[in-house]
């Protein structure tokens, strides 16, 4: 019954872990925080009870460390989590809290393993308060600095002098620009590749009737 309590108490938290991510639409969804927290409440309460059963005889002493297999799925876990990072581009990496939140559940699951169910309970709750309610609150009291994205939009112009009064209209309209690049085409057209600076409230249809807006500019595209 014990086994049974904490199996249940770790699926439990572990569909809590498993719907966030599955709101969001990310790659670790239900099934696979389901599996993570699952097996590792099993394998921690298997190294414990097994450290305790099997104490040696008289002849010979074994002594077993009854979270060494526990340790082992910290690091098999990152494995898992290495999986679902990716690069997008030369300065955007995503999938970063994903892999976090697999490593999380996989301490829930020790945790409960180990019989220690408050603490695990109150873990579950700290971490979904820290991926979903924190970041809103950020965004609307932190530093500017939190409350602001980047975009990459990609512009084409037909003059090459249309390129700088381009740019200098983003600028009046109280737009950061990061990064620019130009480039000349060969059909004798100029393509400017913006890299900008936006409130974190700014959408990017608001950006594309600002810019459509703009003298000299024959196409716009965001890029993500």
């Amino acid at each position: 019954m014990d086994v049974l309590i904490k199996l249940a108490i770790s699926s439990g938290l572990g569909i809590i872990i498993g719907l966030e991510r599955g709101i969001k639409r990310k790659p670790v969804g239900l099934k696979t925080s389901l599996v993570i927290s699952i097996i590792s409440c099993l394998l921690t309460i298997i190294s414990v009870e097994a450290a305790y059963q099997y104490p040696g005889s008289e002849k010979v002493r074994i002594i077993m460390d009854p979270l060494r297999l526990p340790a082992q799925i910290v690091s098999g876990i990152g494995f898992l989590g290495a999986g679902v990072i990716l690069r997008r581009g030369n300065d955007r990496i995503s999938g970063l809290t994903t892999a976090a939140l697999i490593w999380g559940a996989g301490g829930i699951g020790i945790v409960v393993g180990a019989g220690y169910y408050m603490e695990a309970i109150l873990g579950v709750l700290l971490l979904i308060v820290s991926v979903q309610v924190i970041p809103s609150l950020i965004s609307t009291i932190g530093p500017k600095q939190l409350r602001e994205k980047e975009i990459k939009v990609k512009l084409k112009a037909h003059e090459k002098q249309d390129v700088s009064s381009i740019i200098t209209a983003i600028k009046k309209q109280k737009i950061g620009i990061k990064y620019v690049r130009i480039k000349d085409l060969e059909t004798g057209e100029h393509s400017i590749l913006l890299i900008l600076i936006v409130d974190q409230n700014f959408a990017i249809t608001d950006l594309y009737e600002k810019f459509s807006e703009l003298h000299g500019i024959e196409q716009i595209e965001s890029i993500n």
